[in-house]
């Protein structure tokens, strides 16, 4: 070995170490050993570990989820992804949320979606924001919660990004609203939740059966499933509807009404919104049974002609529903 020796050690030793330097510190371009990555198509997301930085929801001291990461999009992406909220046995499922909006069914929920102005809005959203609220509000809807009960918004923010910035968390937020619930009361402990049930509630199976038929010129009221966009079928309604084709068809001056209506939760314009889209709901699906669109007429109420009190359950049950008529 010659004396030159130690010297080059030294210098390919410092060359190591100014490269892992510049890449890891500056750049910071090298995995976090506290960090793991969840990869989706792609798309690569920032996995926060329990413990670590996680996230809280919380509708004051009636409910409280704390989870163990946070929901997670690709840059200018609009869709989350959901693994970055934790395993769920580690908590990091929606479910006692969705739970508990269910039994309390006086209180809304408005998602606010978050989006940084350094991204690019690629939907057809005013902003990146409100498209990443409005994917989590389906998924809600898609777990059994009312679509009424949930608004949506999008705020700007300068987000967190991943090392490489091709991903960030964060991005969602929840806000609970709404009348106190007169129908059941959350009591939790640290190993246990109960209910304690206040009001017998009304399915929406037993107003829709509560519907008869007398003629086509007199109201009858559609009701559906909780999130679902079907009505629920009953021979009565089957009556008035066969009876509304034979009727419309050798009638063209005539039309099919429909009135989309809502309870009084959340905002005026969000209902009014609703009703008006499930009642084209409806109209799409009347089509198919040869009544031509042009006899069918869309009306939207929103919350403004409720039939029942909006503050039990089973009335706000009552006042969601599609009025059907001929005129």
């Amino acid at each position: 070995m010659t004396s030159k020796t130690p010297w080059i050690i030294l210098l390919i030793l410092w060359m190591i170490g100014s490269t892992w330097w510049h890449v890891c510190k500056i750049k910071h371009l090298c995995p976090d050993a506290s960090q793991s990555n969840v990869t989706s198509g792609d798309t690569t997301f920032l996995t926060t570990p329990a413990g670590a930085d996680g996230y809280t929801i919380a509708d004051g001291n009636r409910f409280r989820l704390e989870l163990p990461g946070h929901f997670s999009f690709s840059t200018s992406g609009a869709n989350a992804n959901m693994n970055t909220l934790g395993p769920s046995r580690r908590g990091g499922s929606l479910e006692p949320m969705i739970k508990y909006l269910k039994n309390n069914s006086g209180r809304t929920l408005e998602v606010v979606g978050y989006y940084s102005p350094a991204e690019v809005n690629k939907t057809d959203f005013p902003n990146l924001g409100l498209a990443r609220a409005e994917g989590i509000k389906q998924y809600l809807v898609q777990q059994g919660l009312s679509a009424e009960s949930i608004t949506t918004k999008g705020e700007e923010r300068n987000l967190p990004f991943a090392a490489k910035g091709d991903s960030l968390y964060g991005g969602i937020d929840f806000a609970f609203g709404g009348n106190e619930s007169t129908e059941t009361e959350l009591t939790t402990t640290p190993s246990t939740t109960s209910l304690v049930v206040m009001d017998e509630p009304i399915t929406e199976k037993e107003l829709a059966e509560t519907q008869k038929y007398t003629s086509v010129f007199e109201p009858i009221d559609l009701y559906f499933p909780l999130g679902e966009a079907n009505y629920i079928k009953t021979d009565e309604t089957k009556k008035f509807f066969d009876e509304a084709v034979k009727y419309l068809s050798s009638h063209k001056d005539k039309k099919l009404l429909l009135t989309g209506h809502t309870d009084n939760t959340g905002p005026e314009e969000a209902n009014m919104r609703l009703s008006r889209d499930r009642a084209n709901d409806v109209k799409s699906k009347l089509r198919k049974s040869g009544i031509e669109s042009d006899q069918i007429e869309v009306s939207a109420k929103g919350e403004s002609e409720p039939k029942a009190d909006n503050k039990t359950m089973s009335g706000r049950k009552a006042n969601r529903r599609v009025t059907v008529v001929v005129r």
